[in-house]
């Protein structure tokens, strides 16, 4: 099959006006100019998108599936602390049968914006075998153990047999507060035996500095009185603490102690918008073994320090966009996404942004050769968008404020979210 649009952006290279893409099976096997296409596979039936720009399907690098069903439950609270006791408030209201609904609405609803790979987080790792994503989709099993560390193990080992049949999963210690140090390690244990990825919050909030590096505020206060031992708050940061770099040198067990990350077993750590000057000379020697998840719009809605975005990326980290999730969010839009960072971040270009959701995700799940660009051999995901003015503006892509009408995954066409500006067609050349 050739489909052909006014413009293919690649991601690759230049946009291609009047572009098409050969697609066999589920993999991308000519990418170029229609009459050069149309030439050398002339047996090829044609699928013409009209004036539509062509691109990679998106990829969202961190959501909480979940919590679907929390969208717009939770106002804006005083603290981080208080978001996290609303957020439990809500959950105790929650069935099995309303995460299974929420998860599913969760999927439908990223498809029609575009969303064709996501990071997904769930703390239900016995649901995952009910639920068929629409979408590729890597799981990651949340872990948290702040009440009982003792049981670390056993936590571990459930979410490890309910994610290990899945083809792309992982592990998601929560984050230093509220995965002890055992769980880390032990995580750390399983992924390089099953070579997958890793996942956690690290630095999110004020109050989270303030626990580690003050033994001080709301979040210590809360975490102190559902049980966790404290000792590691003593003068370190989030950071420092997670590395294994910081604090008392009494200190018996640092949350992990990372040490080289072998072949594809890499972290995606989100957030870090509260980071100590010593924090980015602790993190230099992590940028080839992280990718760093920022979600702009949830970073707002709990109004955190500004994400240092030129430090993070003067040190060489690969910088990604996540949506987060509907309890700290309006939508699943990544094109949403692009455009609050583009307004917080002016200076970046609007073809960097798009790789933040294309190139840069795909590289963090270790599918840098088949995902987030338009190239042979490459997964047949795909977008569409109509096209409005110029061929070449990736800041039309960024505009873009509604759902796709079109998608492919894995040469695959799903079906319609949206209409058309104009009408499609399918011809035998």
């Amino acid at each position: 099959m050739i489909i052909r649009a006014r413009v293919v952006v690649t991601m690759d290279g230049p946009p291609i006006d009047n572009g098409a893409v050969v697609i066999l099976g589920d993999r991308i096997v000519d990418v170029g100019t229609f009459p050069e296409i149309s030439g050398k596979h002339s047996r090829e039936e044609v699928f013409d998108l009209g004036e539509q720009v062509l691109l990679p399907g998106l990829i969202n690098a961190h959501c909480h599936l979940d919590y679907t069903c929390l969208r717009g439950k939770i106002p804006r609270q005083k603290s981080f602390t208080d978001w996290i006791r609303a957020i439990n408030a809500e959950k105790e209201n929650l069935s099995v049968e309303n995460y299974v609904a929420s998860i599913n609405d969760g999927f439908s609803e990223a498809q029609r914006f575009g969303t064709t790979t996501i990071a997904n987080l769930t703390a239900f790792s016995e649901l995952v075998s009910r639920i068929e994503p629409p979408i590729r989709t890597c799981w990651f099993a949340e872990l948290i153990d702040v009440r009982n560390p003792s049981r670390a193990r056993e936590i571990l080992d459930s979410a490890v047999d309910q994610l290990i049949s899945q083809k792309h999963w992982g592990l998601a210690p929560h984050a230093p507060f509220t995965a002890s140090a055992n769980l880390y390690r032990l995580c750390e244990e399983i992924a390089k035996r099953e070579n997958i990825l890793l996942t956690t919050h690290l630095a999110e909030s004020r109050e989270e500095m303030s626990m580690f590096r003050d033994a001080s505020g709301t979040l210590y206060d809360f975490v102190k009185e559902i049980g966790r031992d404290m000792s590691d708050c003593d003068g370190t940061t989030p950071v420092n603490c997670f590395l294994g770099k910081g604090g008392s040198p009494n200190r018996l067990q640092p949350p992990v102690r990372l040490g080289p990350i072998e072949g594809n077993r890499r972290y995606l750590v989100t957030h870090l918008n509260e980071l100590s000057e010593n924090d980015f000379s602790f993190l230099r020697t992590s940028a080839d073994n992280f990718s760093i998840v920022h979600c702009p719009r949830s970073h707002e809605y709990f109004g955190h320090s500004p994400f240092q975005l030129e430090k993070l990326r003067g040190l060489g980290f690969n910088i990604c966009l996540g949506t987060d999730s509907l309890a700290s969010n309006e939508d699943l839009s990544l094109f949403a996404e692009m455009r609050a960072f583009q307004q917080e971040f002016s200076g970046v270009s609007p073809e960097e942004i798009l790789k933040m959701v294309t190139v840069n995700p795909a590289r963090a799940l270790g599918r840098e050769n088949a995902l987030g660009q338009i190239r042979t051999n490459f997964l047949a995901d795909l977008i569409a968008l109509p096209l409005i003015r110029s061929a070449s503006s990736i800041d039309e892509i960024l505009a873009f404020d509604g759902l796709v009408g079109w998608s492919m995954i894995g040469g695959r066409i799903r079906p319609n979210q949206a209409k058309f500006s104009k009408p499609l067609s399918f011809s035998q050349k």
